[in-house]
Order: C-alpha cells, then sequence, then structure tokens
C-alpha cells in the first residue's frame, strides 16, 4: 500500500468512534434531565365557608310601556288630512294628533243646528200660545178642550226641542271625531297610518306611551315567584355598563297554565324613555334582592367554565388538584354562593385555575393582587 492511501482511513475511524460514544451521551442526557427540577404551577387557594350573602334571582325581561295607549278615530270611509306628529315626539293632552276630513260631518252638524233653532221656535211659540190660551180660559173666551189643546201643542214643542238639541249634540260628537286628540302626556311610539290614507273606525293609528313611563317586566317559574314580595329592590344593567334601580310593584298571583311561569312588575324612575337611557320593550337583565342568607360561597374568581359548567378546584394536602362541577346560586361581594359539588373547608384555587386540569400538581403560594399564574419549580422526588 502506498503512503499516499494511508490518510482514507482516519474518517473510518472517527465515524467508528462516534457510534460508539453515543449511546454514553444519551444517557448522560437522561440522568441529566431526570435531575432537573419538575415545572409546576404557583396557585393561591382560598377556603370554601359558611358565609352572608344577599340572596337575589338574575333575570331578564323587557322594559314596557306601563301604559301603551292605542288611539284610532271612531268614523269610518274618511280620508285622512292631516297628521302633525311622528314617532318619538312628546305630546300634550288635548294636541292634534291627526285628522280626517270633516267636510261631510261639517254639513251634518249644520243642518242639526239648523233645526234644533227650529225646534226652538216651535216650542217657544207654543209656550206662548199657551199662555195667552190660560188667560182667555179664565175669563171664559175658549173652551177647556182647546185649552187642552195648547197645552198638548206646548209639550210637542218642548219634545221636537228635546230631539232636535240631541241631534245637534250627535252631530257635534261626530264632528269631534275627525280630529284625533292626544287623551293624556306622552310620547308617540308607533305610526300606522299616511296622510291622505282612508281609515276605519276602530283600527289603531297611533300609539302613545302615557307620561313616556316604562316598567320592567320578567317571568319567574313558580319556585322563584314565591320569593319576591312588592318593595323589593331591583337593579337593572344597561348597554353602557350603568345600572337603574327600580322597585317591584306588583307580583303576578298565578302562574300560566301553559309556561308554568307568573310576571312581576317593577316601578323604574320617570324620565328614562325621554332621556333615551332605555327603549321601549329592550331587554334588561335584573337582579331581584330579595333578602340574605347563610350560604356555602367561594370567590368569584374560583369559578371557571369547564365544558359549560361552572367548575371549581380544590388542592388536596400532596399539592394534587381536583375538579368539581358545581351548582353556583347567587352572586354578592365578591363571592358566589354554592349550592351543590364541593363541601365546607375545601381549598379551592383562586388564582390559576383557568390553567388547571384534573391530577395536576400544583405549588401553593400567597395570594397576590395579580390573577395571571407564575411558574415555580420543585425538586424531583
Amino acid at each position: 500500500m502506498s503512503a499516499t492511501s494511508r490518510p482514507s482511513a482516519l474518517p473510518c475511524r472517527a465515524l467508528l468512534l462516534g457510534a460508539l460514544l453515543l449511546p454514553l451521551l444519551v444517557a448522560c442526557k437522561g440522568d441529566a434531565e431526570a435531575e432537573a427540577p419538575k415545572a409546576a404551577l404557583a396557585v393561591a387557594v382560598a377556603p370554601v365557608e359558611m358565609r352572608e350573602l344577599a340572596s337575589g334571582i338574575t333575570v331578564s325581561g323587557p322594559a314596557s310601556p306601563v301604559e301603551a295607549m292605542q288611539l284610532g278615530v271612531e268614523v269610518s270611509g274618511l280620508r285622512v288630512t292631516a297628521l302633525p306628529v311622528d314617532v318619538g315626539q312628546k305630546v300634550r293632552r288635548g294636541d292634534l294628533l291627526l285628522q280626517v276630513d270633516h267636510r261631510m260631518l261639517d254639513a251634518d252638524l249644520a243642518q242639526a243646528s239648523a233645526a234644533l233653532r227650529e225646534a226652538e221656535a216651535g216650542a217657544q211659540l207654543a209656550r206662548a200660545n199657551l199662555t195667552r190660551g190660560e188667560s182667555l180660559a179664565g175669563d171664559r173666551y175658549i173652551s177647556a178642550m182647546q185649552l187642552d189643546e195648547l197645552r198638548a201643542a206646548r209639550t210637542q214643542g218642548e219634545a221636537r226641542l228635546g230631539t232636535a238639541r240631541a241631534a245637534r249634540d250627535t252631530a257635534a260628537l261626530r264632528r269631534s271625531f275627525a280630529d284625533l286628540r292626544a287623551p293624556a302626556d306622552g310620547i308617540i311610539s308607533h305610526r300606522f297610518v299616511q296622510p291622505g290614507q282612508v281609515v276605519a273606525a276602530g283600527t289603531e293609528l297611533l300609539r302613545l306611551i302615557r307620561d313616556g313611563r316604562l316598567e320592567w317586566r320578567a317571568d319567574l317559574p313558580a319556585s322563584q315567584l314565591a320569593q319576591v314580595s312588592p318593595g323589593d329592590p331591583v337593579r337593572l344593567r344597561v348597554d353602557d355598563g350603568n345600572s337603574i334601580d327600580g322597585r317591584v310593584r306588583a307580583v303576578s298571583p298565578g302562574v300560566d297554565a301553559a309556561s308554568r311561569t307568573g310576571t312581576i312588575f317593577v316601578d323604574l324612575p320617570p324620565g328614562l324613555l325621554e332621556a333615551g337611557t332605555v327603549q321601549a320593550d329592550a331587554f334588561l337583565e335584573g337582579r331581584i334582592d330579595v333578602g340574605s342568607a347563610r350560604v356555602l360561597a367561594v370567590p368569584a374568581a374560583a369559578i371557571v367554565l369547564r365544558d359549560g359548567f361552572p367548575t371549581v378546584f380544590s388542592v388536596d394536602g400532596d399539592g394534587v388538584v381536583r375538579q368539581h362541577r358545581i351548582q353556583a346560586g347567587a352572586r354578592d361581594d365578591g363571592f358566589v354562593a354554592v349550592e351543590d359539588g364541593i363541601d365546607a373547608g375545601m381549598q379551592v384555587v383562586v388564582e390559576g385555575a383557568g390553567f388547571l386540569a384534573e391530577g395536576d400538581r400544583v405549588q401553593v403560594v400567597p395570594r397576590t393582587d395579580a390573577a395571571a399564574p407564575t411558574v415555580a419549580t420543585e425538586p424531583a422526588q
């Protein structure tokens, strides 16, 4: 073999040496990883304990008008000639809201007024004739029969006058039906007619929210309905994050046979509709305060959702996490009542619960104001 061919054997020897050392390096790495500390989630816990919480019922319902007045005319077949109001407009009692073509009604009223004047003249003449007849009868210038005839003519004249007056009043009343006026102060909420439209008697043309007042209504099952009494305070949440305070005015004395629910009626402060704070028939979430009770409670921060259900995580003495699906109740002052799922004395996670699962190992640390968990290490066993 020549001297120039010897160096080619060196790479082969290097590869052989690497193959022999590779298992040793892998084994050393595995030992190093085994000796490295394991990562554990640092969590803060709080005890499950009995607390005095305000009892409340949270439910959604519409902010409906206290009185929505459906307005229309009482004559048929007439055309709308004036409609000076629009939706959202505030009106006063007696303001003109709508007017229909009243020319025919004016003619009827004029005819009835003329007939009334004719009847008044006839009655006046009959009374005068009777007065003269009674004077003549005293001097025996007319017979008793003629006097009776004068008395009958006076009675007939009075009757015709009454009939004519009633006909005139009826015509005047029908003429007044041509002008639809506001029966009370309020806000126009709906308009179902346009100028030029021929209307029918009894058809709803406008809707008026009397005095602009709203009330909140909510349907409750029988079990919750029994807990609510007139005078209970209610707090409603509006879209801008503010709240409205109200008070229960009335509670339905029974429940609907189909839905098995009853209705509560809550008075709201005046001026909400006019100020635009709440819209009529808008759905609001409200909390009805029905008193207080001593119940099992956990901090609200301890509750997370798992598969759509409220869940808490407890930590046993070995630092192992256990998952508990609970039945949450009323919420008050940062605590939530727990009706089922955990026992008093358990330590539940209040910081870091959102990152846990059944069987995780954790390290308990003191509570802080920060909700974000930190990662700590524990030495290998």
